[in-house]
C-alpha cells in the first residue's frame, strides 16, 4: 500500500479523503521542510502533500527514487521544479479553483479598508490618538479596480468588486474574455495610472519577478494603493517601501513575500513593518476553512485517482490523461522519452509474453510519453524487468 506524507498542516479533509480511499499509510507534519530534511522524513513516501513553504528542488528529487507524485496544496506550484519532476516521472497537481473565492474576498476586504484608511486609524486609536478626519477616505463606490492578471482570481475579485459599484480594468499578457462590465487596459502603464486600487493576480517565476518596480510605481496616482496576493517576487519590496514613506502612494496590502518564515517559530523580517498605511497578512489569502477543506479534497482526489489508476488529468507538469478506471486485470504506467518507436517496441514486448493489449491511452508533453496499457492477464516480472530497461524508459510500475 502507497505511504503518503503530508506537510504544513493540510487540512484533515485531505487525510480523510485519502483514507476513506482506502489509503492507511498516512504520516502528517506540522510543518514546512528544509531540502536538506526532504530525504529522510520523505523515505519510502509514493506521495507528498505540500503547501506554499516547503520546496522540492531537482537535488532532492534525485534522492527520493520512491516518489510518484506531487500535490501541492494550494493553487501555485512554483516551490516545485517541475521540469526536474517530469523528468522524474513524477506528476504534480494542484488546486487551481478551490481557494479563488477566500484570495477574492481578502482582497475587496482590503481595498476598501485601505480607501477608508483604516489601518491608520486603527493604529492611531490603538495609541491613544483620536482622529475622526475624514481626509484621504474614500468610498469604493465609482472608483477603478486594476486587475493584472485576469485569470481565476483575479477575474472573480473583478465580479465583487462591480458589486460594491467599482469600475473593472484589467491587464493581462493573454486575450481574456472579460467578465461583467470589465474592460482590458491597452498596457500595464495604463492601468496603472487609471486605477485607485491596483491588485496583483500573476504567476510566479522569471517573466514576473519584479514586475512592479520604482518607475511602475512611479506612474501610480498619489492616491491610489496596491495589493498583492499573488506571489512574493512579484513586487520590489523596497522600492514599494520608498513610495509608501515618500507617500508616493496611498497605501499597500500585502499577503505574500520574497522571504517568508517556513513556520510560526520565525520572525518575520520586512522594511514594511510598522507602517501605519500598510496592511501585512502572513499567506493566508486562501486561508479559511471553506478553501482548506476544498483544497483539501480536490488535491487528494487527484493523488487518488494516480495512485489507484495511473490518470494524470489537471497535472500542471506531465501529459494528461483523462481518469478512466483500472478495469483489466493489469494496468502497466509507462513513461518514458518522447521520441519514435517507444510504444512500438513496447507494444511487441507485451506480444512476445503472450499477452493481449485491451486498452491503451497515450499522451505526449514536449519530451515526456505517458502511456497507460491495460491487460487481460498478469504482468510477469520478467516482462516488466525488459520493459523498465528499454533505453527511453523514465518509469514503469504497476499499478
Amino acid at each position: 500500500m502507497s505511504r503518503i506524507v503530508l506537510l504544513e498542516k493540510i487540512h484533515r479533509s485531505a487525510a480523510d479523503h485519502l483514507k476513506a480511499a482506502g489509503f492507511t499509510d498516512i504520516v502528517q507534519l506540522p510543518t514546512a521542510l528544509k531540502p536538506e530534511e526532504l530525504p529522510a522524513a520523505l523515505d519510502g513516501a509514493d506521495a507528498v502533500g505540500i503547501r506554499s513553504a516547503t520546496q522540492i528542488r531537482a537535488a532532492s528529487l534525485e534522492k527520493l527514487s520512491r516518489l510518484k507524485a506531487i500535490g501541492c496544496f494550494c493553487i501555485g506550484t512554483n516551490q516545485v521544479d517541475l521540469t526536474a519532476a517530469a523528468a522524474k516521472g513524477v506528476p504534480v497537481f494542484n488546486a487551481p479553483f478551490s481557494n479563488t473565492r477566500s484570495v477574492a474576498e481578502l482582497v475587496i476586504a482590503q481595498a476598501i479598508l485601505l480607501l477608508r484608511r483604516i489601518p491608520e486609524k486603527n493604529m492611531r486609536t490603538h495609541r491613544g490618538q483620536w482622529d475622526k478626519s475624514a481626509a484621504g477616505a474614500y468610498e469604493v463606490r465609482n472608483k477603478t479596480l486594476g486587475i493584472i492578471g485576469y485569470g481565476n482570481i483575479g477575474a472573480q475579485v473583478g465580479i465583487l468588486a462591480e458589486a460594491v459599484g467599482m469600475r473593472v480594468n484589467y491587464y493581462d499578457v493573454e486575450s481574456k474574455l472579460p467578465l461583467g462590465n470589465a474592460r482590458p487596459a491597452a498596457s500595464l502603464d495604463e492601468l496603472l495610472a487609471s486605477a485607485d486600487v491596483v491588485t496583483l493576480h500573476v504567476p510566479g517565476g522569471s517573466s514576473t519577478e519584479n514586475m512592479i518596480t520604482a518607475p511602475r510605481l512611479a506612474v501610480m496616482k498619489p492616491s491610489a494603493v496596491l495589493i498583492n496576493a499573488s506571489r512574493g517576487g512579484v513586487v520590489d519590496i523596497d522600492a514599494l517601501d520608498a513610495a509608501l514613506r515618500e507617500k508616493r502612494i496611498a497605501g499597500a496590502a500585502l499577503d505574500v513575500f520574497p522571504k517568508e518564515p517556513n513556520n510560526d517559530k520565525e520572525e518575520f523580517i520586512s522594511p514594511l513593518r510598522g507602517l501605519d498605511n500598510v496592511i501585512l497578512t502572513p499567506h493566508i489569502g486562501g486561508s479559511t476553512e471553506e478553501a482548506q477543506e476544498n483544497i483539501g479534497r480536490e488535491v487528494a482526489e487527484k493523488l487518488v485517482r494516480f495512485l489507484k489508476a495511473g490518470t494524470t488529468r489537471w497535472a500542471v507538469n506531465f501529459p494528461e490523461i483523462r481518469h478512466v478506471e483500472k478495469e483489466a486485470q493489469s494496468r502497466v504506467l509507462n513513461v518514458h522519452r518522447n521520441e519514435p518507436g517507444v510504444i512500438a517496441r513496447m507494444n511487441a514486448d507485451f506480444a512476445q509474453a503472450g499477452l493481449n493489449i485491451v486498452a491503451q491511452h497515450l499522451q505526449t508533453k514536449g519530451a515526456i510519453g505517458y502511456v497507460l496499457t491495460d491487460v487481460d492477464a498478469p504482468i510477469p516480472p520478467a516482462l516488466l524487468q525488459k520493459l523498465r530497461a528499454e533505453p527511453a524508459t523514465i518509469r514503469c510500475e504497476l499499478v
